[in-house]
């Protein structure tokens, strides 16, 4: 017996993202709070209590990521080993092709909040649901963006009754798959710009991480703090 229905999950919280509502989703690396509108992003930073320099991530797949990402082939090569190779979590920044018709369908505030100079974070490889998810994003042209489902500077959530009421409240739908595969790092996503190989944050799987970029592509990440 399954108890937690994926496929059924992911299209629950994907309908009510697209009709301009919020979602709280599981994530390997932790729960995220996510929208698809520009009024929902709006609310998620109002709630959290983000500070405006502080920007979204994108939930993606290898097929959204090679759509809207500019990489060497270096960069997609360090991405396939990571994510698929290895199997490990990543949020994944890299030069984004802006004039993209999937970055053209969202409005110019959740464009600002999600881009620097012309670079976009993309939450990759994060589990089953993310999996789910990520593959409706991109089948139906509608993307998904959001951070982790906690007060700003509040530490990620790796279960839904530790997510503030207030960040719960402005859930229309929370998907609870219980505990997280990463708790145990207490962090989100490893954050690497895979051209520049800047380590933004080493978050969950870091060491992994730096081992695959040393071993496979003869560079030496600096060790976690």
């Amino acid at each position: 017996m399954r108890v937690f229905n994926v496929e059924e999950d992911a299209r629950k919280a994907f309908d009510a993202m697209k009709a301009g509502g919020i979602a709280i989703v599981p994530n390997d690396v932790g729960y995220s709070v996510l929208g698809g509108s520009g009024s929902a992003l709006r609310l998620i930073f109002q709630t959290k209590g983000r500070a405006p320099s502080k920007l979204n991530a994108m939930v993606g797949n290898l097929q959204i990521h090679r759509e809207l990402h500019i990489c060497s082939q270096r960069g997609l090569d360090i991405v396939q080993a990571i994510t698929e190779d290895y199997n490990l979590p990543l949020g994944c920044i890299a030069p984004c092709r802006m004039e993209h018709p999937l970055l053209r369908k969202l409005d110019a505030e959740t464009l600002a909040a999600s881009t620097l100079n012309n670079t976009v974070v993309m939450l990759m490889n994060a589990g089953r649901f993310h999996a789910a998810i990520t593959r409706l994003s991109f089948e139906e042209g509608h993307l998904l963006v959001g951070s982790s489902a906690n007060r700003s500077l509040n530490g990620t959530k790796f279960k839904v009754e530790d997510i503030e009421p207030e960040i719960s409240a402005i859930a229309d739908v929370i998907i609870d798959h219980g505990l997280q595969k990463y708790h145990a790092y207490k962090a989100s996503s490893t954050l690497l710009n895979v051209e520049s190989l800047e380590v933004v944050r080493a978050g969950s799987c870091y060491e992994n991480i730096r081992y695959v970029i040393e071993r496979h592509f003869g560079v030496t990440l600096p060790r976690a703090c």
